[in-house]
């Protein structure tokens, strides 16, 4: 038996009629940042996005910013279905009509997904999650399209929070000590890795005469300048 949390802008109404014939405890608590403080631990959460589709989307995100550990599903419409792509950061969709076996069958699969990935190493860290075994990283739940020397050159860092490495000592981690290119190749890699990463390009700190390092921040107002970069 699971325990399930629902996100609602109707709290005190029937959003997922399904669960309510499953053994699973089911808690609802309104759909806001402000509720998340204070939320109850569970298992899984469901997101309802049945009436109000982008402060459902501004909520995943909210979400897979901070960290979620948890499962997240959607509850949808099925006009909803057309408006969820992946930059919301979801683990599964399921639609207000579904019976209860397909109910628990999304449920257990989510779970189980979970469960297998726990072994798996994953980073996170300041709206970046990466993850060593699928050689993927996600920005606030939308994935990057890195290159294989840009992963690494990100896990590295990531691994090594606040630490400044000289662009040399980058070159013997990340490159090897066999690779007979300059380091100027690595102030290339920042460059396109801090493109990639946005609005979190500041991520990759500059250290002025010395290297680079991953900077760590707890929200946007810490979030520290980008500057001197190479």
């Amino acid at each position: 038996m699971a325990q399930l949390l629902i996100l609602t802008s109707v709290v005190d109404a029937e959003v997922l009629p399904a669960l309510g014939l499953l053994s699973h405890t089911v808690r609802q608590i309104p759909a806001s940042p402000a509720s998340l403080i204070s939320a109850p631990s569970c298992d899984l959460i469901f997101v309802d996005a049945r009436q109000d589709l982008a402060s459902a989307k501004s909520l995943c995100k909210i979400l897979t910013t901070t960290g979620v550990n948890v499962p997240l599903i959607l509850i949808l419409t099925e006009g909803g279905l057309t408006a969820v792509s992946a930059d919301w950061g979801v683990d599964d969709v399921i639609l207000v009509s579904a019976g209860p076996a397909e109910a628990d069958a999304r449920i257990r699969l989510a779970l189980g997904r979970q469960a297998q990935s726990a072994g798996s190493s994953k980073i996170q860290a300041s709206g970046v999650v990466i993850d060593e075994a699928s050689y993927s990283a996600k920005v606030h739940g939308r994935p990057l399209d890195l290159t294989f020397k840009e992963f690494e050159l990100l896990r590295f860092l990531a691994t090594h929070p606040s630490r400044v490495f000289t662009r040399e000592q980058l070159l013997s981690e990340v490159w090897g000590y066999d690779y007979f290119g300059g380091t100027r190749t690595v102030d290339v890699h920042v460059r396109r890795l801090r493109a990639k990463l946005g609005d979190l390009e500041s991520l990759i700190g500059t250290v002025r005469n010395v290297g680079y390092r991953f900077n760590v921040y707890d929200d946007d107002n810490e979030r520290p300048a980008l500057a001197n970069a190479q």
